[in-house]
């Protein structure tokens, strides 16, 4: 590996693998990338061809954002998502705490032993959303085809945007300047011809740096990385392949497709393409910042002692239906499939579904239906876990409502929207319907969601 030092405090990595000397440029150490404005000059001439996408990640995101309200936790073991003795799992975790194994989806006690000293900070989703959407405006200045991906992380296409904003690690350069001056946070960029070689990138440049995989050397980049760093392979895929001799994304290239296939069926080739760092199926299909729909809005609870008390029980369900309602609001969604999650004790599990005869978006509407499909399946006196609501079968809201469905609906759509209104200004707790009384509880928030929704096929 080849260093070209160009102060005393930040570096450009130029890595060659092969007869190309340069397959991927990074900034790395990107305290204040200012200070590589000279060197970013120099590399003018590493100017891509066909595709230019950035994924630009936000740095320990949530802890982040909890330092700027309360800077005596820079540089601690910060865990966000609930108390050390609470159930519930870790949605972040800083750098500092990370060091000792602590990781998101983590049960809280759990991270509590792996790092007792660490601070719990039970987070505040709406602080969170407020600087996603502050980022997401910095994102918009650069590209107009921005995909955010999850709360803290995007794509965008700068194909095209060099006149705009210089090449590549120039325009890079500027994002991250931005970003800090407008937000006061960091972020990672990754910079590539696809998404995945883009995210897979920005993992690498982490914390606060810039890395560029040039046109051309994508599988020289990615040939040597464990197989996991693929987005979308998991615990079970990798183990899989682990079993057929499948250890580094390159092996993926050293059998034949067929043997893929006939391991992993239409994924198999997908993994190949992938190796090559495409676009290949899964989460990176069409254009980046295409339109995509959900395909189930949904939102859980878990108690944080299990309870068989009715009085917890309903308007928690109550409080469950108004999220649910207030997101397919937002999206302009009606759902003619409502769904209950209820898990006992034990954690034995069961959901139930129910499909209206007319679509809703409405709290009461939802909460109706659910609580009829809990009394029908809650064996009454044994003590719940968790619950959760789901709503799914999408239809376009209608732009006009059909007289015949009355003056009542119309009123509680009206009272519904303003209430949604005062919530965005005011906060989740400013209007509750009644019945919720007693069941609000605190959103458990994560950085990065299990999964992404589908898009449209």
């Amino acid at each position: 590996m080849k260093v070209s030092q160009i102060s005393t405090r930040y570096s450009i990595k130029c890595i060659s693998r092969g007869p190309v000397r340069r397959p991927y440029i990074g900034i790395c150490s990107s305290e204040n990338l200012t200070k590589t404005a000279a060197a970013l000059v120099y590399l003018q001439e590493v100017t891509a061809t066909g595709r230019t996408i950035f994924h630009v990640d936000m740095d320990a995101f949530f802890v982040s954002v909890e330092e700027l309200f309360n800077p005596a936790l820079k540089g601690k073991a910060v865990v966000v998502g609930g108390q050390r003795d609470e159930r519930g799992v870790v949605s972040a975790a800083s750098y500092e705490a990370r060091k000792f194994g602590v990781h998101s989806a983590m049960p809280l006690r759990t991270a509590a032993k792996q790092c007792p000293h660490a601070i719990f900070v039970d987070g505040h989703m709406e602080l969170y959303q407020q600087y996603s959407q502050k980022a997401r405006e910095v994102l918009h200045d650069f590209s107009p085809a921005v995909e955010m991906a999850s709360i803290d992380e995007a794509y965008l296409d700068m194909t095209g945007t060099e006149r705009l904003h210089g090449p590549p690690l120039l325009s890079a350069h500027k994002l991250h300047s931005q970003m800090k001056e407008r937000t006061g946070l960091n972020c990672s960029i990754g910079i590539g011809s696809s998404r995945l070689t883009a995210k897979i990138s920005s993992d690498k440049a982490k914390p606060n740096g810039v890395l560029y995989v040039l046109p051309g050397q994508e599988q020289s980049f990615l040939a040597p990385l464990d197989v996991g760093k693929i987005p979308g392979v998991g615990k079970v895929t990798k183990a899989r392949l682990n079993d057929i001799g499948i250890v580094y994304i390159g092996d993926l290239l050293k059998v034949e497709e067929r043997v893929l296939e006939e391991n992993f069926g239409k994924w198999g080739p997908t993994l190949a393409g992938k190796a090559r760092g495409e676009d290949a199926g899964a989460w990176f299909e069409g254009d980046v910042g295409e339109e995509w729909q959900a395909k189930s809005i949904s939102h859980e609870h878990t108690f944080d002692r299990d309870t068989a008390d009715l009085g917890k029980i309903e308007p928690t369900l109550a409080h469950l239906s108004e999220k649910v309602g207030r997101r397919l609001r937002e999206q302009n969604f009606i759902a003619r499939t409502l769904q209950l999650k209820l898990r006992y004790s034990d954690f034995t599990t069961i959901t139930r579904a129910h499909s209206l005869n007319s679509p809703t978006q409405m709290d009461t509407e939802i909460f109706s239906a659910i609580a009829k499909l809990f009394h029908a399946n809650w064996e009454r006196g044994r003590a719940v876990r968790l619950l959760g609501v789901q709503a799914s079968n999408f239809e376009d809201l209608p732009e006009q409502m059909d007289l015949l469905e009355g003056d009542k609906k119309q009123k509680w759509a009206r009272a519904l929207s303003a209430s949604d209104r005062l919530r965005d200004k005011y906060g989740d707790s400013a209007i509750f319907l009644a019945k919720t009384m007693g069941g609000s509880f605190r959103e458990r928030v994560h950085e990065n969601p299990a999964e992404k929704p589908d898009k449209k096929r």
